[in-house]
C-alpha cells in the first residue's frame, strides 16, 4: 500500500471512530431524555383548586432518566422524584421547586404553573405540614427563585440548593428544631434529604394522591 493510501485509510479509520463516538453520545443523551410511563393528565386541574392549599408540598414522579435515580433514593416509600411547594395567588396554583435538568442556563429554583410542574408526572402526591402556617412557607418560598440547583448536595452552603434541601432550609427558619430525616449517598459522599422524608413523615398529611 503506498504512503498516500495509507494516509487516507488512517485518516478513514479515525472518522468512522469520531462517527461512532458522537452516534454513542447521542443514543446515550436520547436514552436519558426519553420519558418513561404515560403523564398524569394535566387538562382538567379544576378539582385540585378545592384540594391545595397555600404551602402544601406537591410531589411528583417524573418520566425521564434521572427521575428513576432521584427516586431511588428513598428507602420506604418510591412513589415520587421531585417536589416543589405550591403557591395561590390571584387565583392561579404555580409550584416552586429547585430543578436540575442538566441543561446548562436551566438549573435554578424556579416559579411555574401547576400544569407545568406536571407535565412530566405520572404520579402526584400533595402533603400538608402541621407544624408551620403553609402561606408562610410559600412566602419564603419566593425569596429562594433564581438560587442555582446544588448538584453538590451539599446543606452546608445555601447559595446552591437542590429539590428537598429548598423545603429543608424553609423550614428551618420556621421552626428551627425541626430536622427531615437523610440517607448517605456514597456517590456524593453526602447525606441527602429524600422523598420518603416528606410522604413517609408524621409531621405532613397527605391530602392527595394519584397516579
Amino acid at each position: 500500500m503506498s504512503p498516500s493510501n495509507r494516509k487516507r485509510g488512517v485518516l478513514t479509520g479515525a472518522l468512522f471512530g469520531i462517527a461512532i463516538f458522537v452516534l454513542i453520545v447521542l443514543t446515550i443523551f436520547a436514552f436519558i431524555m426519553m420519558p418513561r410511563g404515560t403523564p398524569v393528565a394535566v387538562k382538567n386541574l379544576d378539582h385540585l383548586f378545592e384540594i391545595v392549599e397555600n404551602g402544601d408540598i406537591i410531589l411528583r414522579l417524573g418520566n425521564r432518566f434521572w427521575s428513576q435515580i432521584f427516586r431511588d433514593i428513598s428507602v420506604e416509600d418510591r412513589r415520587f422524584s421531585h417536589m416543589g411547594i405550591v403557591r395561590i395567588y390571584d387565583g392561579q396554583i404555580t409550584v416552586i421547586h429547585a430543578e436540575g435538568t442538566a441543561r446548562p442556563g436551566e438549573d435554578f429554583v424556579r416559579e411555574e404553573p401547576l400544569a407545568d410542574f406536571l407535565t412530566p408526572a405520572v404520579a402526584l402526591g400533595i402533603y400538608r405540614f402541621t407544624k408551620a402556617d403553609g402561606e408562610k412557607i410559600a412566602n419564603l418560598a419566593l425569596e429562594y427563585i433564581g438560587v442555582p440547583f446544588d448538584w453538590q448536595f451539599d446543606m452546608q452552603d445555601e447559595s446552591r440548593i437542590y429539590c428537598t434541601e429548598l423545603l429543608y432550609v424553609i423550614l428551618k427558619r420556621l421552626t428551627p428544631a425541626f430536622e427531615l430525616p437523610t440517607v448517605y449517598i456514597e456517590r456524593a459522599g453526602r447525606n441527602v434529604i429524600p422523598l420518603d422524608a416528606i410522604s413517609r413523615s408524621e409531621y405532613f398529611i397527605e391530602v392527595y394522591f394519584h397516579q
